[in-house]
């Protein structure tokens, strides 16, 4: 069983790298509850499923399929390793950040309940953008993060509730189809072969919609 190890909110600054002009990507830890809800659908929605978070790129980010974004400490701590530099949680943009909770092995539809009554479904992986290469300011940064294929995963808000640091983690549904976060990640960038695997999997529609698109089905 896992936990939250902290929970974060945006800190809006500008952004040279989309047209939007700013963006919530940097996020700060907050100490008390926060509440979660789905947010509607993406760019008429509410944005993030968290209250208080902000969503700028609408059109690519937020939404229900993106509503709650984990990023584990353990990969955090290896990405701090290999770049030599302190990433404190929220830095990648995570919402949660998770200590002893297999996020990219999680499988596409799992469900967690986190605290006494929220409970969130993964569906996909989070794919860098050129928001993230600018804030992280690291050479080639999309093409590393790509490669290793360490992506945290988005959530949906299965049942509403709140989140703080310290509510335990706890797998409650796992799916028989056997497709994690990470291969969803691999067949998505990476491996093309592995995207027939996710029409197989518990992957939101939109998204096997994009898959047959590129697959010509």
């Amino acid at each position: 069983m896992g936990s939250i190890l902290s929970v974060h909110l945006a800190v809006p600054m500008p952004n040279s790298a989309k047209a939007v002009g700013v963006t919530g990507i940097l996020k700060r830890p907050v100490e008390g509850p926060v509440q979660v809800r789905a947010p509607g659908p993406k760019t008429v929605g509410l944005g993030s499923g968290l209250v208080g978070d902000q969503i700028f790129d609408v059109e690519h980010h937020g939404g229900d399929d993106q509503a709650v974004y984990a990023y584990a400490r353990e990969d955090y701590d290896w990405w701090e390793r290999e770049l030599g530099r302190t990433l404190p949680g929220g830095v990648f943009g995570d919402n949660l950040t998770t200590v002893g909770v297999d996020v990219n092995g999680a499988l596409l539809g799992e469900r967690w309940r986190i605290g006494a009554t929220l409970v969130l479904q993964v569906t996909f992986a989070r794919i860098p953008c050129a928001t993230f290469q600018l804030v992280m300011a690291e050479p080639h940064w999309i093409k590393r993060f790509t490669r290793e294929a360490r992506p945290g995963a988005y959530l949906r808000v299965v049942e509403p509730g709140e989140v703080r640091a310290g509510d335990e983690v706890t797998v409650v549904h796992r799916p028989a189809h056997g497709v994690t976060v990470a291969e969803g990640f691999r067949a998505w960038t990476l491996e093309p072969e592995l995207l027939p695997r996710l029409l197989e999997s518990d992957a939101p529609e939109r998204l096997k919609e994009k898959v047959r698109r590129r697959l010509g089905r």
